[in-house]
């Protein structure tokens, strides 16, 4: 199969299934990266970038993808995206009010997923599974149902005082991850913090914090014919040319014989692909 195709780069779009289904999108066009396992392919940055909310080209991308304007006055760049547990919307000093209503103030789930290891994490209701596959997990499960951002950050915080809230992306792309019982590991995380998480009822009414004790656990299988042994990194700012054997997608990673790379780190490049 013979394609080349040449846009702006998004993180790649995700479609759940055995395994999961990746697209890498440029521009308008979206290309499906499972159909190039096994095949020599090459990505070209041009040495343009534009950012992904106004569109200015911009020397530098921030927060994979923005410029520095975008990223000083947009809310999706505070630093409370990071860490949700420090949401000021109720305090009135939101950046964009609007878009804290439709994203913060929105249902959210707690989760554990194993990726390289067990880690607890939180996101949209919306956005399972897209942020377990993003993440190279291999196992989720959502453990709790909550009203909003900041609530689901608070609990998060309490959790991961026993359990780590990170993935180590070099052990996800080894691929060597044993299977846990996620079912048991959120009864014992709830029994550990039972007191925090009865103070967060208190603060927020019974209602707020909605465990999920039903839920089965989501297995995920990933299009990778060979995992790597060593990891090393490739990187469009250093080498515009990436080129390689494609061995296998997982996470936000393109895995080639030559190296990985993180695709959703250069949303905004301007990319040529070609297989």
């Amino acid at each position: 199969m013979t394609i080349n195709v040449t846009g702006h780069l998004s993180k790649m779009v995700v479609e759940l299934a055995t395994p999961v289904k990746y697209y890498l999108p440029l521009d308008d066009e979206r290309v499906l990266m499972n159909d190039y396992l096994g095949q020599r392919i090459s990505l070209n940055y041009a040495g343009e970038i534009h950012c992904c909310h106004c569109g200015r080209k911009t020397k530098k991308s921030f927060n994979q993808g923005f410029c520095f304007p975008c990223l000083k006055k947009l809310a999706r760049c505070d630093s409370c995206i990071i860490s949700p547990e420090k949401c000021h919307y109720e305090q009135g000093t939101c950046r964009e009010p609007e878009w804290g209503e439709e994203f913060c103030l929105a249902e959210h789930v707690v989760y554990l997923a194993n990726s390289s290891g067990v880690k607890v994490g939180i996101t949209r209701a919306t956005q399972l599974p897209t942020r377990w596959i993003d993440q190279g997990a291999v196992q989720a499960l959502p453990i709790m149902r909550v009203a909003t951002r900041l609530q689901s950050g608070l609990v998060e915080d309490a959790l991961r005082q026993h359990v780590a809230d990170k993935t180590n992306w070099r052990k996800m792309l080894k691929g060597e991850i044993e299977a846990v019982d996620l079912a048991a590991t959120r009864d014992n995380l709830f029994e550990l913090c039972q007191s925090e998480l009865t103070a967060l009822n208190e603060r927020f009414g019974l209602q707020a914090l909605q465990p999920v004790t039903d839920a089965e656990c989501v297995d995920i299988e990933y299009p990778v014919l060979e995992y790597p042994t060593k990891v090393s990194s490739q990187n469009f700012d250093k080498t515009p040319l990436v080129e390689g054997t494609l061995m296998g997608i997982k996470g936000q990673y393109l895995i080639l014989d030559t190296g990985v790379i993180n695709m959703r780190k250069f949303t905004s490049y301007n990319i040529s692909f070609s297989a």
